[in-house]
């Protein structure tokens, strides 16, 4: 017995949404080798939020380092230590152990002088370079009970890296507040008033 046209064609589409639905459910293995080096992006993306903080404070005139939004937030000086105070903080919820004398409560606060800020900051990615740089590649998937059922020391140095850029980000704000332009900014308009005059 001959199956009518449209019977067959409606067969044929139902075998292959099956066939679509089963490939759908089970994706093939992944059998690449990562292609995404988290310790290396992440000692990057840190020196160069450094960088652009320590520039930032250096840039800014003296008076401005206390000069805040609002009473309820942080000053400029305040944030800058914050970011290097919180490299300590973090870092130490794997065993990284803060210089001697280290208060986390008290470190935002500790001074509103340029050179001490500038040195904070660069005294603190160092302590962070070499806690990242110390890790092996195994110490990133090593688990952190403490934090989570699955959480893990890379969870820890992405916390910093986010926590990191979100900062730079507030600075950022502030500078624009008081009329400041980022000296990176600065530069790439430079390069760009440059690149067209020699066109």
């Amino acid at each position: 017995m001959k199956m009518p046209i449209l019977s067959l064609i409606c067969f044929a589409c139902i075998l292959h949404a099956d066939a679509v639905a089963a490939h759908a459910q089970t994706p093939p293995a992944d059998t690449t080798a990562p292609s995404y080096d988290m310790k290396a992006q992440a000692l990057l993306d840190l020196q160069g939020v450094n960088k652009k903080c320590v520039d930032l404070a250096e840039a800014l005139s003296s008076d401005k380092l206390t000069w805040r939004p609002s009473p309820d937030t942080r000053s400029f000086a305040e944030v800058f230590l914050h970011v290097a105070g919180e490299r300590y903080g973090i870092l130490s919820l794997m065993g990284a152990t803060p210089p001697a004398g280290f208060k986390a409560g008290e470190f935002d606060k500790s001074t509103t002088d340029k050179g001490r800020i500038v040195e904070a900051l660069n005294q603190s990615w160092d302590f962070t370079n070499k806690t990242i740089n110390g890790m092996t590649n195994a110490d990133f998937a090593k688990l952190m009970p403490k934090l989570g059922p699955q959480a893990n020391e890379g969870d820890v140095v992405y916390m910093l890296v986010a926590d990191a850029h979100e900062h730079l980000g507030q600075l950022v704000a502030y500078a624009r507040q008081n009329g400041v332009v980022p000296p990176w900014t600065v530069q790439m308009q430079k390069k760009k008033a440059a690149a067209a005059a020699n066109k």
